[in-house]
C-alpha cells in the first residue's frame, strides 16, 4: 500500500474585496476534477458569499471558518490528498501569518503547493504608502493576480509591473478579468516561483572533524547557494521586525 499523499495547500493573500473568493471558486470548479477532495478555509469576519455556499454543495468539498489567534494558525483536520485553499485573514499583518504557515505545515500532513496573492489595483494606485505591503506579498508569492483594474491608469499599471520586471521577480503576474481565472489548471501547478526561500528545506551542516579537534574547511568561503535568512523575518534587539509593513486597515475604504 502506497503512503497517503499529503494535502496540497494554496495560501491566499489579499485585501478584502480583492476577488480572492471568486477566484477560488473558479480554480476549484475549472481547475480540479469533480471528485477531488477540497477544503476552503475562510477567516472569521469575512462576509457570507453565495458562491462559496454553492461551492460547499460540490461533492467532497467543505468550506470551513477559521480564527486567527496570534501567533499560530489554528490546526485543521485535513484529508490526505486533498486540495486546501487557505485564505489568510485579510486585515491581519501578512508577515505574521506567512511566518506561522511554515510550522503549521510541519504539524499537518500537508505540503505548500503555492502562495497566491491578489493586488487590488483600485486601492494600490491611490495609496503609494502601501507599496511596501505589496512588495512583501510579491516577495512570497508564486502567483500574483492583479484585480479591479477598471478606471486604473495604464501608465500606473505599466510602472507597477515594470518595477518587478526590473528586479527579475520570478512570480507569475496575471491580469484577472471578469471572465474568470485564465487557465486555472496552470495556476494550480505546484511549481515554486516565489523569490522567498523561507519554505525551502534547509540543508544540514556537514562539518568534517579533524583528529586534532579542528574543523576541516574552516577557511572555506561560505556557500553562496545556501539558503539565506528570510529578510522579512529578521528582528532587531528589541524584537521588532527590521522590515515592518504598514497597517492595511488604515488604507482600506470605510465600510458602509
Amino acid at each position: 500500500m502506497s503512503p497517503a499523499q499529503p494535502a496540497q495547500v494554496y495560501f491566499i493573500l489579499g485585501t478584502p474585496g480583492s476577488g480572492r473568493r471568486a477566484a477560488v471558486v473558479d480554480l476549484v470548479e475549472n481547475g480540479l476534477g469533480p471528485d477531488d477532495p477540497v477544503l476552503v478555509l475562510v477567516a472569521e469576519g469575512e462576509p457570507a458569499d453565495p458562491a462559496l455556499e454553492q461551492l460547499a454543495a460540490r461533492p467532497r468539498t467543505e468550506v470551513r471558518r477559521w480564527r486567527w489567534e496570534s501567533p499560530e494558525l489554528p490546526d485543521q483536520a485535513l484529508l490526505p490528498g486533498s486540495y486546501v485553499f487557505f485564505l489568510a485573514a485579510a486585515t491581519v499583518d501578512p508577515l505574521v501569518q506567512i511566518e506561522a504557515l511554515k510550522p503549521w505545515l510541519a504539524r499537518h500532513p500537508a505540503g505548500l503547493a503555492r502562495i497566491i496573492s491578489f493586488i487590488d489595483c483600485a486601492i494600490a494606485e491611490k495609496t503609494p504608502p502601501l507599496r511596501p505591503w505589496y512588495d512583501a506579498l510579491v516577495h512570497f508569492s508564486d502567483v500574483v493576480f492583479l484585480t479591479r483594474r477598471e478606471g486604473v491608469a495604464n501608465k500606473w499599471l505599466s510602472d507597477f509591473l515594470g518595477r518587478y520586471e526590473e528586479q527579475f521577480i520570478p512570480s507569475h503576474f496575471i491580469l484577472l478579468k471578469k471572465g474568470g481565472v485564465p487557465n486555472p489548471a496552470l495556476v494550480l501547478i505546484p511549481e515554486i516561483r516565489r523569490l522567498s526561500q523561507y519554505f525551502e528545506e534547509e540543508e544540514p551542516l556537514d562539518l568534517a572533524i579533524e583528529a586534532d579537534g579542528e574543523e576541516a574547511g574552516a577557511d572555506v568561503e561560505p556557500d553562496e547557494e545556501a539558503i539565506q535568512p528570510e529578510p522579512y523575518f529578521v528582528r532587531d534587539r528589541r524584537g521588532r521586525r527590521e522590515k515592518e509593513l504598514p497597517d492595511i486597515r488604515h488604507y482600506l475604504p470605510a465600510a458602509g
